[in-house]
């Protein structure tokens, strides 16, 4: 049974924990308003890292945060930054590095604080994490603002789901800090959507992961890029490495990229609510279906795009929250489809999804990683 999982109660449980998180965030809202005055007052430059699926949110967030005061973060990896910390800072670098961690224990996490504040001239830190025995938690100083999630996002599965989506949420919040109390109508629609969502197309998304593919693409503009790069992970992690995927915007993706598909390919549409980026993606919609036969087409939107012929896609998931919803809110919903693809391609492949990797290649904590700094 699919509820015996942990990466399927882990999926399931977001909408909640989500709503846990931004009470969590309200309570604190005067200690999180007086950090960032602090240091954004004072010109810092601010960083969005993590390793993976925790750099991938920064990837979201920083198109996302173009209407907030966080307008202008920057992402970086932590594996890029802790290669090479002088490319990027020096002496006279104000940084506030805003690190998103799971367990708060990986190497990388570790070792871009240390880098950076050797090669910055001054840093402040704003740790998102969700262990509070990890080593990120456990860093204490004035610079450092540290903001534990609910317990149950540290979760148990390898493949991060609630502790992704919760993270970028809470990254959001903390950027509408000022406003946080108005924001809960939009955290709410954010979670009641993805809730009716689950329940109404989890069998859909189950059928369509029962097919034969071995590639997938997900494609999105904007924040929806960097959820489409999630996506990707969930479905190729998932699956020990069986399906190979791949995602890019929806302009890019004619640039090269677009050789991968093929009639063996799953094609994944993260469509903008903008109606002004829609018209391009449509173009592309269109010239993809008229010239390949694919496995599948699955259309993700907040509502039907003007013109989308439901015959023309296999699946079309509508979420239904209001259009004026901040992007670093709804951009997270869209993010379930990947997780849920990726839940039910491996069982459909025979693996454990909860340990799915077979080869040892992958593991919930990242091993192997030796710190030269």
């Amino acid at each position: 049974m699919t509820q015996e999982f942990h990466t399927y109660r882990e999926i399931r449980q977001q909408p909640r924990v989500w709503r846990e998180a931004y009470d969590m965030v309200c309570a604190r809202k005067n200690d999180i308003s007086a950090f960032l005055d602090r240091f954004l007052s004072a010109g810092y430059e601010i960083i969005l890292t993590g390793a993976g699926t925790s750099a991938y949110i920064g990837d979201a967030l920083e198109p996302a945060l173009f209407d907030t005061p966080l307008r202008g973060a920057r992402a970086l990896a932590t594996t890029d930054i802790l290669t090479a910390p002088e490319f990027y800072f020096n002496k006279d670098s104000k940084v506030l590095l805003i690190s998103f961690a799971r367990s708060g224990n990986s190497p990388e996490s570790v070792g871009t604080v240390k880098a950076v504040e050797r090669t910055a001239g001054k840093v402040a830190h704003i740790f998102i994490t969700c262990n509070s025995e990890g080593q990120l938690a456990k860093t204490k100083g004035d610079h450092i603002l540290t903001l534990l999630l609910p317990p149950e996002t540290n979760d148990v599965s390898l493949a991060m789901t609630s502790s992704y989506s919760t993270m970028l949420l809470v990254c959001g919040m903390i950027a509408h800090i000022d406003t946080i109390e108005a924001q809960g109508v939009h955290i709410n629609a954010v979670a009641d959507a993805v809730a009716k969502a689950m329940d109404r197309y989890e069998g859909a998304i189950k059928e369509i992961a029962s097919r034969k593919f071995t590639r997938a693409v997900f494609l999105g503009s904007g924040p929806l890029k960097g959820v489409a790069e999630e996506c990707r992970l969930k479905l190729q992690e998932l699956t020990d490495g069986a399906i190979m995927c791949a995602f890019d915007s929806f302009l890019g993706f004619r640039h090269g990229p677009k050789a991968v598909v093929k009639s063996d390919s799953l094609m994944v549409y993260l469509v903008s609510p903008k109606e002004y980026i829609q018209r391009y993606e449509r173009d592309l919609f269109r010239q993809v279906t008229a010239n390949n036969k694919v496995t599948a087409n699955v259309v993700v939107c907040l509502e039907k795009p003007k013109d989308l012929d439901p015959k023309d896609c296999d699946l079309l998931i509508e979420f239904g929250f209001p259009e004026d919803t901040p992007a670093s809110f709804g951009c997270v919903a869209y993010v379930i489809v990947g997780q849920l693809l990726g839940l039910f391609k491996s069982i459909d492949c025979g693996l454990c999804p909860d340990t799915p990797s077979i080869s040892g290649n992958i593991s919930r904590v990242v091993e192997g990683v030796t710190l030269y700094i």
